[in-house]
């Protein structure tokens, strides 16, 4: 997916902002390395004994679903993907104060992790409030385009589920248009509280409740083919 004549293009803004407070970052310095993935292509499912699914998260921001939802499925590797530092460092607290032993993070691009993972080795996916780029001018760097959605029906197994969540109307609609675009994915959803309620599984976090987008926050939950 990315070459020295044709790198990918961001698709997110600054990857920092305030310091890392002391303990955030000596945590980052202690055990961030061990929590990284394997450099170069790597299956998931092998990197904790006993995993029953492996779920990716992109973007995870501060960290608390991934680490919420790690926390009630210890049998579940999750590998969560940000390149914001301040949310990595957050993160990294999160698995050091919870103790959890199921979470993997890559911090930088998600599309590059994506692309080092085999076929069908994914059982979920969550796009969770990604960064908008509300300007049209910017919307070639949403996360969500087309060689993305073809990606991620490649890592996901038949029947595996992509969450895409938004407050953002425009991008709800964008979203949908895409993954919907795509032959690997169908959207089961019935009637509008299918997405404009919160699955039952659904962890809310501080940024969610913040509502700084312009509509109430959307759910769509797709169903690899």
């Amino acid at each position: 997916m990315e070459d020295n004549q044709h790198p990918l293009m961001r698709s997110y803004g600054r990857i920092k902002s305030r310091p890392i407070k002391p303990r955030q970052a000596a945590l980052v310095d202690e055990l961030l390395p061990s929590l990284r993935p394997p450099e170069g292509p790597f299956d998931p499912r092998t990197l904790m004994d006993g995993t029953r699914e492996a779920w990716l998260e992109i973007g995870f921001g501060g960290g608390e679903h991934m680490a919420s939802q790690a926390a009630r499925a210890p049998d579940v590797l999750i590998v969560g993907c940000e390149p914001f530092l301040n949310g990595v460092a957050s993160a990294v607290r999160h698995v050091a104060e919870q103790e959890l032993k199921n979470v993997r993070i890559h911090d930088g691009d998600a599309r590059e992790l994506a692309a080092r993972l085999p076929d069908a080795s994914l059982d979920r996916v969550f796009i969770l409030f990604p960064d908008p780029w509300p300007k049209a001018r910017h919307h070639k760097r949403r996360i969500v385009q087309p060689e993305m959605v073809a990606e991620l029906a490649r890592v996901l197994k038949p029947g595996g589920r992509l969450r895409f969540a938004t407050d953002v109307a425009g991008y709800a609609d964008w979203a949908l248009e895409r993954i919907l675009a795509s032959p690997d994915f169908d959207w089961p959803a019935q009637k509008a509280d299918d997405w404009r309620v919160a699955p039952s599984d659904h962890i809310t976090t501080r940024y969610e409740e913040k509502r700084l987008g312009d509509c109430e926050p959307v759910f769509f939950d797709f169903i690899r083919r």
